[in-house]
């Protein structure tokens, strides 16, 4: 067999030990004469076997030769450090080892007879271009400075990962050229020196095995674990990726069993809350704590004895348990932390304070399931990689921080994404204020000479049907008083019992007659400062037990009052503006697409919402009103949709309401700016102020000279001023009647003035609705009204 069978390389490789004993020649004249006979001796046994100095490629010759090869050797490899050197003889590139020091045999045999030894960090996709720069140097003496560190990585006889440095003597290795080697000009130099990866260009450049290598590489190994398991500790938290994987927590493990020495250890974590003084789980894939064991979170004094608690959080040192059942029975099972590890099964651990200046941020939690193998020695070894984690948490921490702030943001006080490139650039700005010592000031964010554009839908009459639902809820819990005393008056007769019954009576009678707004405020007090304090006294009785059981199982925890019927109304109007609210951000996606304006939305009793749309919000150069009256055309379809979604799913709310679409049409452009105090845009000027005064009012506008509101079920109000907007809407209106959104039924009617507000019109029409979503047939509310009915 040879060393070049199913290698791909430009050189042809040869084991020689030619310029060793080119060596020993110069020794041999050596005026030490055990030097010079020492020397005579080596080149006497290399003189018999000519290839051994020439040079040969058949693997069986390293069998045959074996034995010279060792007195070769013998003073590279030192009997008397054979047993403490890690060292081998190979040629490069090839895992083929043929001498070798008796520890790295040993080493060799403790990783099991499956394992495979193989270089790690040599990227076998480039030793072609590897070997090629090798030549480089050699034969043209460009060096190219490609050194990287090579390891080998194997498990000792425990099972633990070690890891062993490859540093190479190449003091014995000649290149030498073929005919078919082509001669490497300046100019191919720099043609490769931006090519590395055009394997093409180097094979050209070096064809395979145009080059003959002739010698032999000495390793020098190193066991480095420690040096390594605390980089590869390093690698793993800075790679933040990493951290997200699932595998991570392993390698963590493997990392510190490698550092440590302990095969079976485990890693968790747990945070610190110094506000609350808790620990808690952290969360991740596969992350655990054992001082918490299956707990979110405990309080720092119920996790420690008073020692380690002294000793984690004031002194900021770790401590070790290196017999955990020894000290459960000494304890006799009252230490919180020695309980939770003695339940886990855990026998030994390491507690290391995650802390900086500032304090204790969480602590580094390592365990085995064996006695004494971790303890207060070999946790000495955390000091050097403490430093690394307590930089990962920092990091993590102003991570969490940055998060829950843009959480806040995103949540709370979002910024729309049409306007989300002003606060960019404004905040760039403050930011290179402060860098250059200036006082940073945020300047105002504004928008000019935008048209707004204002819907909702509205629920009617959500104000009655609250009351009637309060109204309902005090009755039902009135009439239970009522039963109650009635009971304990037939048990103990006494007038107090009547009282109460006549104030009941009352309070039920001013319910069903003149409900009023204090109405709920003045029951409840009676409920809590007269009521209850009786029906503790009365539970004593075994025979109102069960009726002030039942009073009691009426009454919700959270309100402290029975909230039957008013929790029915407070789900219906959550759910109306739930789905309401989603398929209008639904919509909303698509008329982003035609063009990008500013979009907010608000839940009342229904669901508002605000368009601005412009030049100043998209900062191109396209805005044209074609747009605008697109999102118009688009507005009042959607208003449509969202009628018919809503009495499509009307019948599975808890309570049945009706809702009222409106939109006010405002046909002059105004600006907008940024309220920093209130976090939301408002409309700048006098003049532009009159929107939003309408805006807050003309739902609950009347026609004028009548008593009837502008917004009705089943109809569409448009709310308008000028001419021009009248004949804009009637033209969709016209459309979406052959759409089928719209019936025939088109008025317009005058509205009262509003405050400082005259001369308002607006155009009704009723929505048709369908039954399905996917029915064909169009009905009006009063008709969709009978079908649901039927």
């Amino acid at each position: 067999m040879d060393i070049n069978d199913h290698t791909d390389s430009p050189l042809n490789l040869k084991v020689s030990f030619n310029l060793l004993l080119k060596q020993y020649e110069t020794l041999a004249k050596s005026e030490d004469e055990f030097v010079a006979a020492r020397a005579k001796r080596i080149l006497n046994t290399a003189q018999a076997y000519p290839e051994l100095k020439e040079g040969f490629s058949d693997i069986s010759i390293l069998k045959e030769r074996e034995k010279e090869i060792a007195i070769i050797l013998e003073d590279s490899f030192s009997p008397i450090l054979t047993k403490n050197e890690i060292k081998t003889a190979s040629v490069p590139f090839h895992n083929l080892i043929f001498n070798s020091s008796e520890r790295f045999k040993s080493i060799i045999k403790a990783a099991g007879n499956d394992f495979e030894l193989k270089i790690k960090n040599m990227p076998e996709d480039d030793t072609y271009i590897i070997a090629c720069t090798i030549i480089l140097s050699f034969c043209y003496g460009y060096n190219l400075n490609f050194k990287r560190p090579f390891y080998y990585e194997i498990p000792d006889v425990n099972g633990i990962l070690r890891y062993y440095k490859i540093l190479y003597n190449a003091d014995f290795c000649e290149i030498v050229r073929t005919e078919a080697a082509k001669k490497i000009t300046r100019e191919d130099y720099n043609e490769l020196l931006d090519n590395f990866e055009n394997i093409e260009l180097w094979k050209e450049k070096f064809p395979p095995n145009s080059y003959i290598f002739k010698g032999f590489v000495i390793s020098n190994i190193f066991d480095v674990t420690d040096d390594q398991s605390i980089s590869n500790i390093k690698s793993n938290l800075i790679g933040e990726d990493k951290r997200k994987q699932e595998g991570f927590i392993e390698e963590f493990h493997e990392v510190f069993r490698s550092l440590l020495g302990v095969n079976d250890l485990k890693v968790g974590f747990s945070t610190y809350n110094e506000e609350e003084q808790t620990f808690e789980h952290v969360y991740g894939v596969g992350m655990n704590s054992f001082l918490l064991n299956n707990l979110e979170s405990t309080c720092c004094e119920d996790a420690l004895c008073g020692w380690s608690h002294n000793r984690l959080l004031n002194e900021n040192k770790y401590f070790s348990v290196s017999d955990v059942d020894k000290v459960f029975k000494l304890s006799k099972g009252k230490v919180p932390h020695i309980v939770s590890l003695h339940e886990q099964g855990i026998k030994s651990a390491i507690f290391a304070p995650i802390a900086n200046d500032k304090g204790l941020m969480g602590i580094l939690e390592i365990v085995s399931n064996k006695p004494q193998v971790l303890n207060s020695i070999n946790a000495n070894k955390l000091i050097d990689v403490m430093p690394f984690i307590v930089s990962t948490v920092e990091r993590s921490k102003s991570e969490e921080e940055n998060l829950i702030e843009a959480i806040i943001q995103k949540e709370c006080t979002s910024i729309h994404p049409s306007v989300h490139w002003r606060f960019e650039r404004e905040a760039k700005h403050f930011i290179k204020s402060e860098m250059r010592g200036e006082q940073a000031i945020f300047k105002k964010i504004a928008f000019e000479n935008i048209y707004p554009l204002y819907g909702q839908i509205d629920i009617k009459g959500s104000s009655e049907a609250r009351n009637k639902a309060t109204q309902q809820d005090l009755t039902l819990q009135l009439e239970a008083i009522k039963r109650i005393f009635e009971s304990a008056l037939e048990i103990e007769s006494l007038p107090i019992y009547g009282q109460y019954i006549y104030q009941t009576d009352n309070y039920l009678k001013d319910l069903a007659t003149h409900f009023q707004v204090d109405s709920e405020q003045q029951i409840s007090g009676f409920f809590k400062q007269e009521i209850e304090p009786v029906l503790k006294h009365l539970y004593t009785i075994d025979k109102l037990k069960g009726q002030i059981n039942a009073y009691f199982d009426s009454i919700d925890d959270k309100v402290n009052m029975l909230y039957k019927h008013r929790k029915d109304y407070d789900d219906t109007i959550a759910l109306i503006n739930k789905e309401m609210a989603s398929l209008l951000d639904a919509k909303q996606v698509d008329a982003q697409q035609m063009y990008p304006h500013y979009f907010e939305r608000f839940k009342t009793d229904g669901v508002e919402h605000n368009m601005y749309i412009g030049e100043s919000i998209t900062r191109e150069d396209s805005f044209n009103l074609i747009y605008l009256y697109n999102l118009r055309l688009w507005q009042l379809q959607v208003m449509c949709e969202m009628e018919n979604a809503y009495y499509q799913m009307q019948s599975n709310f808890p309570v049945s309401l009706n809702v009222a679409s409106m939109i006010l049409v405002f046909n002059q452009p105004l600006s907008i700016s940024f309220r920093m105090d209130e976090k939301q845009f408002d409309v700048d000027g006098t003049y532009n102020a009159r929107y939003e005064i309408v805006k807050k009012r003309v739902d609950k506008a009347y026609i004028k000279g009548t008593t009837e509101r502008i917004t009705q079920k089943g109809k569409i109000s448009i709310v308008y001023s000028q001419k021009q907007d009248e004949r804009e809407y009637l033209r969709y209106i016209k459309f979406l009647q052959s759409k089928h959104y719209l019936d025939t039924d088109v008025e317009i009617v005058e509205l009262e003035d509003l405050q400082a507000v005259t001369g308002l019109k607006a155009i009704r029409v009723s929505v048709l609705y369908h039954k399905e979503e996917n029915d064909k047939s169009f009905y009006t509310y009063e008709d969709l009204m009978k079908e649901i009915k039927v």
